[in-house]
């Protein structure tokens, strides 16, 4: 059985959309998302909005792509991308099945597995 790589809410692509236009940004644009250690509990979310790299894999929904870091996808598969609308803190947050826990900022995860990495004295302040 396939797993699907990310689910993706339609905020979400609506948000890209609207963001790729305003930019007016080339064909073949779109959101690129990865992992990389560092953030408040251990791995940080990275998001560009950029061309597809050579080994990203794509995701195209309703005429927007996202792209995920090869590097990045035993972290990022299941995911939930969406677009959240807040006063304070408005953008794309992903909801992640592989993290053991978040930090406040929510911008950074200590995965599963990985356990025990994490020190509070560096959560986000």
């Amino acid at each position: 059985m396939t797993r699907t790589m990310i689910t993706l809410t339609t905020q979400a692509v609506q948000e890209l959309k609207r963001l790729l236009a305003e930019k007016q940004a080339p064909t073949g644009t779109g959101l690129r998302l990865g992992v990389t250690r560092g953030g408040c509990a251990g791995m940080q979310y990275t998001m560009e909005v950029t061309q597809q790299q050579q080994e990203d894999i794509l995701i195209e929904k309703d005429g927007v792509s996202f792209f995920i870091a090869k590097d990045s996808t035993e972290y990022l598969e299941g995911c939930e991308v969406g677009y959240h609308f807040d006063l304070t803190d408005s953008g794309f947050k992903i909801t992640n099945p592989n993290a053991a826990r978040s930090c406040g900022c929510g911008t950074s995860f200590e995965a599963k597995g990985e356990e025990g990495s994490y020190d509070p004295a560096n959560d986000c302040k």
